[in-house]
């Protein structure tokens, strides 16, 4: 469960620019909507999505583990959805609590890990593992900057690589390597793309508490 639990923080930071257009998340949003409240009517936890969620990264790990690029990139896509599913049912049920953000969270940084594992396994004779490190360890430091400033009392969504894009550019970058059997060709350069605009997420939100304490003074 996801939670809107004390939303004025001491600074609330604007939305800056995304890969994804916000027409397309707005989109995407609206559209799960229906779903979540189906989920909501036979009572399905929004603790039970997570869950879920946490399966099928693990099970997209193990099949990038197992050279099946195609069927992990779509469980990829599967993972991202449920994980906003868990957010929306939890809305509709007015079940945000603190213990469910932190839950969800949590399950997320696994079902992300065991993404990058299998894709480290699968590269483990090849020079793109450390890559496949490097792209793991920038996408954690986003979500790491975002908590740690979100528990100095500053809410920082701010960046151009959040979890959406991550997800959308492995699930396409391996959906599309694997259909045109040139997947090494095509994963490897979105691994160098997730690191590098990862790493410039990470320092957005790290300057961003920067501007926003100047502010305060």
């Amino acid at each position: 469960m996801k939670t809107n639990q004390n939303p004025p923080l001491h600074h609330q930071s604007h939305h800056s620019f995304r890969l994804l257009p916000q027409k397309t998340i707005t989109f995407t949003l609206n559209s799960l909507n229906r779903l979540a409240s189906l989920l909501d009517k036979v009572n399905v936890s929004p603790n039970a999505l997570s869950v879920i969620s946490l399966l099928l990264g693990l099970g997209a790990g193990v099949l990038f583990a197992f050279n099946l690029p195609l069927e992990g990139g779509l469980l990829i896509i599967l993972c991202g959805l449920f994980d906003i599913l868990d957010g929306k049912v939890a809305q509709k049920k007015n079940q945000k609590s603190l213990f469910g953000a932190i839950f969800d969270s949590t399950l997320d940084r696994y079902a992300e890990f065991f993404i990058y594992f299998g894709l480290a396994f699968y590269y483990r004779n090849h020079w793109a593992l450390w890559l496949v490190v490097a792209a793991l360890f920038s996408s954690f430091m986003v979500s790491y900057t975002r908590a740690r400033a979100e528990g100095l009392g500053i809410e920082c969504r701010t960046g151009v690589m959040q979890r959406a894009e991550r997800i959308l550019f492995l699930s396409l970058g391996a959906i599309i390597g694997a259909l045109t059997q040139i997947f090494n060709l095509i994963l490897i350069p979105v691994m160098g793309i997730i690191f590098l605009i990862s790493t410039l997420t990470a320092f957005q939100r790290t300057f961003h508490v920067r501007k926003m304490e100047k502010g305060k003074k």
